[in-house]
């Protein structure tokens, strides 16, 4: 009896976190590693490279009866760099798919996204970008019970329910706009921040009957990249994101050591923390400009006491590569950011 009641009363603690989770889109802690999700000017804003392709996953709250898993794949590259004397284009693309609760809620997202970026002097530049798709959410009412399907002692399925679904998925067109500044003083500083609105045109979104729209989204980030010695560079961030109101705000920092010479090997190390919700910690290791990162969200909110701490686990991958050949006017312009 004990344990029903620990169930009942977990239940109803998910309920509401998944209300209050629902106003909030897909997020990643390591929004670093998801350059494209984060803003759209982020589209080949490469500081060490040209090029890149990168995959995400995370699984979350797969302790408890409504876990998340999110994935993503993204690419940009840069157009135009041997042309355009102080800036160039660039253009990319992501997939987003997230699977969440017993009804297997199925969100996939298909953007394409294009920004220009501008040399402003020897040490700054702005960039602006914005991504266009389509998004659809599904899910498997078989799998759903509601509260009118309570019998005294359990949810009953076979039970007819009032509830005014009328459609088992809903899709809509999409768009996002974002800008970025970056300032390289010397080639061992590097400091940049962007902020995007997503839903920019506040798409409509429901199950049921009615006008249902997605709020904007705003978001802002704060990074900076410096090289304390020959084989440390230290990567302080901070993420700060609102839609509705829900608000998240993530800060911390991570270093990576070089481990030879020319840093083709490198480890990473690093925490985070989720204001009011979670620490954060990261490993990582890069090897020939692949680079994968490994993060855990330990639960510091009051969910903690049903999920024993075991909030989510998260994966990164990404591949950074140069043209061959480069004809640039500089090498400086191929890459800004401190490196090994």
């Amino acid at each position: 009896m004990k344990q029903q009641i620990k169930f009942y009363i977990t239940g109803v603690v998910l309920l509401f976190t998944t209300l209050q989770v629902a106003a909030q889109d897909l997020h990643f802690s390591q929004f670093f590693n998801s350059p494209l999700t984060t803003n759209p000017a982020n589209t080949g804003f490469i500081p060490d490279g040209n090029y890149r392709v990168g995959l995400n996953y995370r699984n979350q709250w797969a302790s408890i009866p409504v876990p998340y898993k999110t994935m993503s794949a993204f690419g940009d590259f840069q157009l135009f760099r041997d042309r355009l004397e102080y800036g160039w284009v660039g253009v990319g693309g992501v997939i987003l798919r997230d699977v969440a609760g017993a009804g297997n809620l199925t969100s996939t997202k298909v953007y394409g996204s294009v920004a220009y970026h501008q040399l402003l002097g020897n040490s700054s530049l702005l960039s602006l970008g914005f991504n266009v798709g389509s998004a659809s959410k599904r899910v498997d009412l078989a799998k759903l019970t509601f509260g009118d399907q309570w019998n005294g002692k359990f949810f009953d399925s076979q039970i007819p329910t009032a509830e005014p679904i009328t459609q088992s998925k809903a899709s809509y067109f999409d768009m996002q706009v974002g800008m970025n500044y970056a300032y390289f003083p010397t080639d061992n500083i590097y400091i940049n921040g962007g902020f995007s609105v997503q839903h920019v045109n506040v798409p409509r979104e429901t199950f049921y009957e009615g006008n249902n729209q997605i709020a904007r989204r705003y978001i802002g980030f704060l990074n900076g990249i410096f090289k304390v010695s020959d084989n440390v560079i230290l990567n302080p961030a901070a993420y700060y994101t609102r839609q509705a109101g829900s608000r998240e705000l993530v800060a911390g920092a991570n270093a990576a050591y070089n481990l030879s010479g020319d840093g083709t090997k490198q480890v990473y190390g690093g925490i985070y923390y989720r204001l009011n919700d979670a620490y954060i910690f990261l490993v990582g290791y890069e090897i020939a400009k692949v680079r994968l990162m490994f993060s855990y969200d330990v639960t510091a909110s009051q969910l903690s006491a049903s999920n024993g701490r075991q909030g989510a686990y998260e994966l990164g991958l990404v591949f950074t590569g140069l043209y061959p050949n480069r004809s640039f006017n500089s090498a400086r312009r191929a890459t800004l950011c401190p490196s090994f």
